[in-house]
């Protein structure tokens, strides 16, 4: 589906890949909704935006129901009609353990990264049913096909979203709705910032990292395409291939390369080195 001339909600709207799809969308002439829980984060995309008309910014938190039920009363009285539908927002867990994590963090990954992408397409699916033509386009991740230590659940949650977005393309063969499932890989965000444990964004020429705006522009061309999967970067792409053709080995080969990396850029007291 071309997005020239149509409404898009875009949540986490606020920063790294939302931020750049918001403004990639305004420039291909496009109506854009921009949902974030962080209004400041709001507020400096619209300020990117040098205050596109085309442009509105809603502060939501996407695990509450109501709230997003009201969204779409509210950006269907701002644009008229919503036609596409890309559920951005996500969190990672803390760089732990799976039995190390609390309940609290495994109830927030699970409720931001599935329950807000399930609260999003139940509100606005029928909305974009009654369009002659619409989208919904989820973020899912490498990790969720590729699983990574210590982003256990962050994975799973991922994983589910990959599943309840093939099952949609499934089930909205024959009707308006397209439907894309987008798996990053790594991608130089700020996804990380504040998580507990949390590597450095590396700076290791060897591993290929994805700029937002290029992975903006990719999520773009996959919908225009109506491709099912949209990977994001090199090493997405060759994590598809590897786990597919030798699962034991790929997994067993990325463990041991993140404690490699692990032991690299933490010395014996746990200060995280730099420079």
């Amino acid at each position: 589906m071309q997005v020239a001339g149509k409404v898009w909600v875009v949540t986490g709207g606020g920063n790294g890949i939302g931020r750049e799809l918001v403004l990639l969308l305004l420039r291909r002439g496009a109506l854009v909704a921009a949902v974030d829980v962080n209004e400041d984060a709001l507020l400096q995309t619209a300020q990117a935006a040098t205050a596109d008309a085309r442009l509105s910014i809603h502060r939501v938190d996407i695990t509450d129901k109501e709230a997003v039920r009201s969204l779409v009363n509210e950006v269907r009285a701002r644009h008229g009609a919503v036609d596409g539908l890309i559920n951005n927002a996500g969190v990672i867990q803390s760089f732990v353990a799976f039995q190390e994590l609390t309940d609290e963090e495994i109830s927030r990954v699970l409720n931001i990264n599935l329950m807000g992408t399930v609260y999003m397409v139940q509100a606005f699916l029928p909305e974009l049913l009654n369009r002659p033509q619409a989208y919904i386009a989820n973020v899912s991740s490498m990790g969720g096909f590729f699983p990574f230590p210590n982003q256990t659940m962050y994975g799973a949650s991922k994983a589910a979203v990959k599943l309840l977005t093939e099952g949609l393309f499934a089930e909205l063969q024959g009707t308006s709705v397209g439907v894309s499932v987008v798996m990053p890989g790594p991608t130089r965000t700020n996804i990380s910032a504040g998580v507990a444990g949390a590597p450095e964004q590396s700076t290791d020429s060897r591993i290929p990292m994805t700029e937002p705006d290029a992975a903006a522009r990719m999520i773009l061309e996959g919908i225009e395409k109506d491709q099912l999967h949209i990977y994001l970067g090199p090493i997405a792409r060759f994590a598809n291939l590897a786990i597919r053709i030798a699962p034991r080995q790929a997994i067993l080969f990325v463990r041991a390369q993140m404690q490699k990396m692990m032991m690299e850029t933490t010395p014996a007291h746990g200060v995280p080195r730099r420079g």
